[in-house]
């Protein structure tokens, strides 16, 4: 199988489940020798790496290791996450430098910018589960 759209909104690639933990289904991604003449392969992300595994949380179909499934991500998912991992932290350590840098020197203003993206992201580490559930990838299996 090879990655695909479906439409101008979902990216289709074929897998295999690898594992089943409670209520989340893993499934690893098939290397696909047609992702180099993919023209949407800047947008999904998965000829980047040989090895790529995806979790699915709470599918509504029950799965099995080895199955063959279809995996579908929506691209704007991709959007969502460059904006919350790098946009966001940019933006809040322009804004820290240009207002410390009013107040104090200027590599204590360049420290502050750095030090504010550690609070950052570790409210992105506990907010995993809000992430979770926003960035559905949904499995379809194969006939």
């Amino acid at each position: 199988m090879s990655s695909l759209t479906s439409n101008n909104n979902t990216i289709i690639h074929s897998g295999t489940v690898s594992r089943v933990s409670g209520d989340s289904v893993f499934v690893s991604l098939d290397k696909n020798v047609h992702c180099d003449g993919c023209r949407i392969k800047s947008a999904c992300g998965i000829s980047d790496s040989s090895d790529k595994e995806v979790e699915m949380i709470s599918p509504e179909e029950t799965f099995s290791i080895n199955e063959n499934v279809q995996v579908l991500i929506k691209k704007d998912l991709g959007l969502k996450a460059v904006i919350w991992a790098y946009v966001l932290p940019f933006i809040l350590m322009i804004v820290v430098l240009m207002i410390a840098s009013q107040f104090v020197t200027e590599w204590i203003a360049g420290l502050l910018a750095l030090i504010i993206l550690i609070p950052y992201y570790s409210i992105l580490y506990y907010m995993n589960s809000y992430f979770r559930k926003k960035f559905r990838i949904s499995v379809l299996k194969l006939a």
